[in-house]
């Protein structure tokens, strides 16, 4: 990502509240960035395939980063990072896991299917706000990843 592009960022959250703070806190701490957001597994998937509602790439850019829930209706957050990772497509993509799961098998199977981070959200408004702005912080500052559009698989070049 360039310093002078805004952070895509793709949240797969169900809870719309959870959605709202993510969002709040990104605008709070001035970090430029595009946030889709979709309450399931299945349309994460479908948005990052572009199939059905998000076929339009203008509409729905590839994201740089995916903040992805845990216990998600129709397709587990498990299923959906197993599959971004074993995809040539999408498996460059960071994943943040971000969940309310402190449990050590939900930490061990997120690592263990590559997940780039795993955080736990916290129970406190104010600790939830700081956490997001850090990494919005740091996806949007500090952070140097692969251009989005760009296919790695093309680009392999050793």
């Amino acid at each position: 990502m360039r310093s002078d592009e805004q952070l895509i960022i793709l949240l797969v959250e169900d809870n719309a509240a959870h959605a709202e703070i993510v969002r709040r806190s990104f605008e709070d701490q001035d970090v430029p960035s595009r946030i889709y957001h979709v309450a399931d597994g299945e349309a994460a998937l479908d948005y990052l395939f572009r199939r059905e509602d998000y076929a339009d790439e203008a509409a729905c850019p590839r994201p740089h980063v995916v903040l992805l829930d845990l216990r998600l209706p129709k397709i587990d957050g498990l299923d959906v990072l197993k599959v971004i990772k074993s995809t040539n497509l999408l498996r460059t993509i960071p994943v943040i896991v971000l969940t309310s799961s402190e449990a050590e098998g939900d930490v061990a199977r997120a690592y263990e299917n590559h997940a780039n981070s795993y955080l736990v959200k916290p129970a406190n408004y104010e600790n939830f706000v700081e956490l997001m702005g850090q990494i919005g912080l740091y996806w949007s500052r500090w952070n140097r990843s692969m251009d989005a559009s760009t296919d790695p698989v093309e680009n392999n070049s050793g």
